[in-house]
Order: C-alpha cells, then structure tokens, then sequence
C-alpha cells in the first residue's frame, strides 16, 4: 500500500481510552534485528520475536504501526549534562541534557514507545518483523533484557514508499502522534499496569 498524501491525524485512537482489540499485551526477549534503525534512519530498534505476538491469541496481529508503552527487565538510562550516550541497540551516540545521571543498571523501567508490526515493503522484507522505537535514551544496548509491549492503540497501516526520506518523515510523525495520544489520561495511566513491571 502506497503512502497517502496531505495531513495526518495528529491523535489516533478515542479519547475514551483503548478500545477493542487493544490493549494488547505481547513480551519476549530483545533480539538483534536488521541493524538499520540508527544506521540508515535514525530512530534505533529494539527488535522481539514475531513469536511473541502469539500470546494472548493474538497471533493475527495486523501489520502496521502501534503506539503504548514497553517496560525493560534491566537497562542503562543515558548520562545526561551534554555526555555522549549508546542508543538502543546500536553504537551510534548522541548527546544528552539536564541533570547528569550515573550510568547505573536500573530494573523494570517503563516508557512510551511506537512501534512496527509487518513487512518493512521499502526494504522488501522476507521476514516479518516486531521493531520498538522506545521514546527514551539509553547508556547501552540491552540484548537479552526481557521487554513487555502493552499495545494501547493503531496509528497507521504500513505502507511502502518511494523514498528514505519520506519514510524517516513519516516515522518522525508516527513518533509525535504516539507523544499526543498517549498524554491523555485515558491512556497515561496504563503506564502504571503491574504486568509491565512484573518480569
């Protein structure tokens, strides 16, 4: 399916609060993936099997882009103050803000994030693939943390298209379409779900 053009939605999803099939709750452990997320656009992955979208029965999960929040069995949070940082999974480093904060192991951390569920048709996939743009910075990868997905919402069907540039555009927006969805308390206050904190 090709990109449609003109304005998006900035919010998906009812102000009420998820509604059926969501929320979705899938978990597995955080897997290499394809390698290009930081690479090529950016925006770094953290990649669980596709297996894991057979729990809860909802192993006919449509393809295309979610929003919700992910929770982390162990991470690094990023050492802010202008100190460079590890993205996700990958070697890339950026630089941080604000107050500067050691570079120690935490455990059950729990951040928003978008994510990919499909075929990636621009780089003509042979495999499915489950990728999680967490919306947080990170001191280093965290292969083999355990990672909870409670899928709250749909923001898109995947779609292929003719450039990397507007593919990178249009992540970026499905990024700030996650940021605004989740701010409405219907929402935020699955941050607070027990199961994302039980590993």
């Amino acid at each position: 399916m090709k990109a449609p053009s003109g304005p998006r939605d900035p919010i998906a999803g009812p102000d009420s609060g998820p509604s059926a099939p969501f929320p979705i709750r899938l978990d597995g452990e955080v897997i290499s993936g394809f390698g290009r997320g930081s690479k090529e656009l950016g925006i770094p992955t953290a990649n669980i099997p596709i297996e894991g979208l057979a729990v809860g029965g909802h192993d006919e999960v449509e393809s295309g882009v979610y929003y919700g929040y992910a929770s982390l069995s162990h991470y690094t949070p990023a050492r802010r103050q202008g100190a460079s940082h590890h993205l996700p999974g990958t070697d890339t480093t950026t630089n941080g803000s604000g107050p500067e904060e050691e570079e120690t192991e935490r455990t059950a951390g729990v951040f928003p994030m978008v994510m990919s569920i499909g075929w990636n048709p621009y780089y003509k996939n042979t495999k499915r693939s489950v990728e999680v743009h967490i919306l947080h910075s990170f001191a280093r990868d965290f292969y083999g943390a355990k990672m909870k997905v409670l899928i709250l919402g749909f923001i898109r069907p995947e779609y292929d298209y003719t450039s990397l540039e507007s593919l990178v555009e249009d992540i970026k927006t499905d990024i700030d379409v996650s940021k605004k969805s989740l701010e409405r308390e219907a929402y935020e206050r699955y941050k607070s779900e027990a199961w994302l904190k039980e590993f």
